[in-house]
């Protein structure tokens, strides 16, 4: 199965969806289709920098000249090319899938789809009537802490839940004594970058996946950090949000609060973890680890401000064993993805899934901008 794979040259399509994931599905010999046959991925490279294109596939045992492009339209023109797949800066994004869905090929892509809901909601509609296959990324949910999580939500262990906390981020440097570990056009609204849009996307299907769907958010966008320098030393205004602190009602009645930060220095085990507190149980999830502590064994502490601490909380919580053998999670999507392409398989996280997260940050700096909560209506095609 051919997949034009354009934006391989930045650091997310290049190391999960190039090396961990295609290529490490031929490693492992293809996708068993389970009827005798294998699904074998054959990339296409696709961009701008040719040489950085060759010497990748030169890198990687692909061919320097017929599994690289700088061509789109040539690729998306070619009929043995099934799949679509774009890693490429937001702003760059929604034109190239809407040519690709012209093309009729099938659609993978990063999130988000688009730069605002409606054009989100339009590749949605151009999909569907195309009769493309088409998914969006959507990570976090296949990783090995947020499984184990959704294992203790289908048991029952929380009983009713009541809250979810979550925080994510890490100090991002600024650029002049040390270089930013992020490219600098994620800190200019103009280009389509800040935390909001890159973040909320994740929440939103993050929350959706495993509490329900979001009825309502509230959010304060900042900038913490307004001046930056970027690849070349040069010193640029930061025009978009590095920080955001949201709070989210889910269908049901539980509150989800938030925190995302690219100007906050790491205290926690892992970059992201969540807590979720229930009437039976809570527990603690990063991207690989899980912890709970259930009513049975829930100690009782008592408030002495004038007292030191006695005990390690931490030590009180119940470390969840793995139980099983976890894949890399953008790994475990795309054979999934192409498993559908193939057999026509179940298959939900598609690019109306993808506007619910293009809605949410629209909703969320909107919320940041009018200082009020607003509620979250249902998509439709």
């Amino acid at each position: 199965m051919r997949i034009a794979m354009n934006g391989v040259t930045g650091r997310m399509g290049y190391r999960q969806h190039l090396v961990r994931s295609l290529l490490a599905i031929r490693e492992q010999g293809g996708i068993d289709l389970g009827d005798g046959s294998v699904l074998w991925p054959e990339p296409l490279l696709v961009g701008r920098r040719e040489h950085a294109l060759k010497d990748m596939a030169e890198r990687h045992g692909l061919d320097p000249v017929a599994d690289v492009s700088t061509d789109l339209d040539a690729v998306l023109a070619d009929d043995s090319v099934d799949i679509y797949f774009d890693a490429q800066v937001t702003a760059a994004r929604e034109d190239a899938l809407k040519k690709a869905i012209a093309a009729g090929k099938h659609i993978y892509t990063e999130k988000p789809t688009a730069t605002g809901l409606d054009g989100a909601l339009e590749l949605a509609r151009l999909a569907q009537a195309a009769g493309i296959k088409h998914g969006v990324v959507q990570d976090k949910i296949f990783l090995p802490g947020l499984l184990k999580l959704k294992r203790l939500i289908d048991g029952g262990f929380f009983g009713k839940i009541l809250s979810i906390r979550g925080e994510f981020g890490y100090w991002v440097f600024e650029g002049d004594w040390q270089s930013a570990q992020r490219p600098s056009w994620n800190y200019r609204a103009e280009d389509g970058g800040g935390i909001v849009v890159d973040m909320f996307p994740h929440w939103e299907y993050v929350l959706h996946e495993l509490f329900g769907p979001v009825r309502t958010v509230q959010a304060q966008a900042t900038t913490h950090i307004p001046n930056r320098w970027d690849e070349q030393g040069k010193p640029y205004d930061a025009t978009a949000d590095d920080a955001a602190y949201g709070i989210f009602q889910l269908e049901g009645g539980a509150i989800a609060q938030i925190n995302s930060s690219w100007a906050v220095r790491v205290n926690r085990d892992e970059l992201v973890e969540f807590q979720v507190d229930g009437t039976e149980g809570s527990a603690v999830a990063g991207l690989r680890n899980c912890r709970v502590q259930h009513r049975s064994a829930t100690p009782k502490p008592v408030w002495n401000p004038d007292l030191p601490a006695t005990e390690s909380f931490r030590d009180q919580w119940q470390e969840i064993p793995d139980n099983d053998a976890f894949d890399n999670g953008f790994k475990a999507q795309w054979e999934l993805f192409l498993r559908h392409v193939a057999l026509d398989e179940p298959w939900r996280w598609d690019l109306l899934a993808g506007a619910r997260g293009v809605q949410l940050a629209e909703l969320g700096l909107a919320s940041s901008a009018e200082g009020r909560r607003l509620d979250v209506p249902e998509l439709n095609l």
